[in-house]
């Protein structure tokens, strides 16, 4: 008994189960929408009613969305579409959607009942159709009546059928990325020209140009859309307008930014961005005297479709050209802009050959990606540039404090050498006379009174050594000058130093190679070095070392002295040679000062590197004696 009952009460489960899912009421019905591709036409001549819809005979010809006429026949002036809506008890409100259509003079009828009416007084004929339509239990005649003042005219996607709230939902969402991006670019072009007024002037022309460009294809895309055109619908005319005037100017600011991307070197480039820019404005000017007069719409179309597209054609084709031309060059700009223009360029061709392909029934909406790469290129590009020239004005900051640094050390040593040379001999014989008296007194003191008078000699011998120094920076001993052997002068240099090293617990090395012959004075090329491998050493710390190394380098004999001592601050590098500045407290600058004029009157260059507690490497360049010569004013 419980098992019939058990079997029972599952045959009427499976009874509702099948009641519910053959049920018109249920609740997924409505989510399944129904789409209408046949359909029959009509052409409504020059001289037909457009008020009365014809009978239904044997003139309608079937039509659907795999190939849907749309090019009007000659003295034609638009269609009569026949739908058969299905029965649409389903919705509780039901709609009609057609998602693409060409025509400007809109009207449906329901058998012979007017539903809705769309007019506009304006060319733009891409458009949409969206309809609240009566519940019926039975499949219903409807016809669209589309009128034009174009060369097309009809459906060119399927009519879709579905609850209003879907449809009005779709009607918008299918456009809505369009004016999001549209927008977007425009507004991004607004903040970088308010932007602009903080750049430098020779930036300002790039950001400039490339302001224009994404403004006017931000609103080369907000007024393609057909859905501007429906809620604004009052401003058509104007609409239309700024899509002709955002494509004048796109071309000559697009000129003007490639142009400079390319440094302005193709002077026929440059020739005929100048031309282009010039018939665009004549294009601009043409567009308003048609848009006032609306006369001679012939000339009008051949100014400004016709020779326009071909002058376009030509730009990109030169554009890809060329870049392609520098990309091959290894410039980077120029393989991004390759980038950018191929890939809107073929996007846009896809568009065209679909477009005609598809006997004008074709939406393009493949260009608008390729518009997106190329800004972004167009973006990076500009962002390099201006990365560019900030390491460009950076490295000149640089160069100029450095100048400035090396001005004022000029100027010190100019005064000190002046100083030197009328002070130092007056200085240093009184310092003489001085040193011999007390040697004198010396001589006839007592034990006591002896380590006073050595302590006074000794330091008036210091003061002498530091005379010698001014008198060597103010004229340099280099009258004998003779081609010097770096290698066999290390070698000496070598031998004085490598005790002083050991004393202080240094490990010294020397090593060269190639013939390093250089124009010089021997001594003070040794009084020079010395100078430096003594401050290299008293910097050094526990498991110290000195490196030393000749090589030929670019035409140059280049002598690196490298240590691991305590190294120096860059304020501190940038201050070396200047007068009375040392790093050692009982230093006086002026070895260094010495070292410095020695190898600027030998044509050298002297370069300090260093790191604070990791060390110091002091560059030295000489000319090779075979490649030049030493000024003749040395000589003297």
């Amino acid at each position: 008994m419980n098992s019939i009952r058990g079997v029972t009460i599952w045959r009427i489960l499976a009874l509702v189960a099948l009641l519910l899912a053959c049920s018109p009421l249920r609740a997924n019905a409505k989510d399944q929408p129904v789409l209408i591709q046949d359909w029959q036409i009509k052409w409504i001549g020059s001289q037909d009613s457009a008020e009365r819809i014809p009978q239904l005979d044997g003139t309608w010809t079937p039509a659907g969305a795999a190939d849907p006429p749309s090019k009007l026949p000659e003295g034609s002036r638009g269609m009569w579409v026949h739908l058969r809506v299905p029965p649409t008890a389903l919705w509780q409100q039901p709609g009609l959607l057609v998602d693409r259509l060409y025509g400007l003079d809109l009207a449906v009828f329901r058998e012979d009942r007017l539903l809705i009416r769309s007019e506009r007084d304006f060319t733009f004929d891409l458009n949409k159709l969206i309809v609240q339509i009566e519940r019926s239990e039975k499949t219903t005649d409807y016809f669209i009546r589309i009128l034009t003042t174009s060369e097309r005219a009809g459906l060119v996607s399927g009519v879709r059928v579905d609850g209003l709230e879907a449809l009005s939902k779709r009607f918008v969402r299918q456009d809505l990325p369009d004016l999001l991006l549209g927008a977007s670019v425009a507004l991004l072009s607004l903040i970088m020209l308010v932007c602009s007024g903080y750049l430098h002037s020779r930036q300002r022309g790039s950001w400039f140009s490339l302001c224009l460009v994404a403004l006017s294809i931000g609103m080369l895309i907000l007024t393609y859309s057909p859905l501007t055109y429906i809620y604004f619908e009052e401003y058509g005319s104007l609409l239309l307008l700024l899509f002709d005037v955002a494509l004048f100017l796109l071309i000559p600011s697009f000129n003007f930014f490639i142009d400079q991307v390319f440094e302005e070197q193709y002077k026929f480039f440059t020739r005929y961005r100048r031309f282009q820019t010039g018939y665009s404005a004549f294009c601009l000017i043409a567009l308003f005297a048609y848009t006032i007069t609306d006369k001679h719409y012939e000339v009008y179309y051949v100014f400004l479709n016709v020779i326009l597209s071909a002058l376009i054609l030509l730009q990109l084709v030169l554009i890809i050209v060329l870049s392609v031309r520098k990309a091959i060059g290894g410039n980077r700009n120029a393989v991004l802009l390759s980038v950018g223009v191929v890939i809107f360029a073929a996007s846009a061709t896809a568009d065209l050959i679909f477009y005609y392909v598809s006997r004008k029934t074709y939406v393009l909406f493949l260009w608008k990606i390729g518009v997106v790469v190329l800004i972004l290129s167009l973006l990076i590009i500009l962002a390099r540039r201006i990365s560019a020239d900030y390491g460009k004005l950076l490295s000149y900051s640089k160069e100029l404090e450095l100048y400035n640094h090396s001005l004022q050390r000029t100027e010190k040593m100019k005064i000190i050498s002046d100083l030197a040379a009328s002070v130092a001999h007056e200085v240093r014989n009184p310092l003489q006379v001085t040193r011999g008296f007390l040697q004198l007194l010396s001589a006839r003191s007592d034990d006591r009174s002896r380590p006073y008078f050595d302590l006074a000699t000794n330091e008036l011998d210091r003061a002498a050594d530091i005379i010698t120094d001014f008198l060597t920076f103010a004229k340099p001993d280099l009258e004998q000058i003779v081609r010097l052997d770096l290698s066999a002068e290390l070698k000496k240099i070598e031998a004085m130093m490598t005790p002083l090293a050991a004393m202080h617990g240094a490990v010294l090395t020397f090593h060269s190679k190639g013939e390093l012959e250089v124009q010089g004075n021997s001594s003070k090329l040794k009084q020079a070095l010395i100078n430096i491998i003594k401050n290299s050493i008293e910097a050094l710390g526990p498991e110290g070392w000195i490196k030393i190394s000749a090589e030929t380098e670019d035409g140059d004999a280049v002598i690196r002295i490298a240590d691991n001592g305590e190294g120096m601050e860059e304020e501190e590098v940038a201050k070396l040679g200047i007068p009375f500045f040392s790093t050692k407290t009982k230093g006086t600058g002026l070895g260094l000062m010495v070292t410095f004029r020695i190898i600027e009157a030998m044509r050298g260059t002297i370069v300090f590197h260093s790191v604070k507690a990791k060390g110091t490497e002091v560059v030295i360049r000489f000319p090779l004696a075979a490649l030049s010569s030493l000024p003749n004013e040395l000589h003297a």
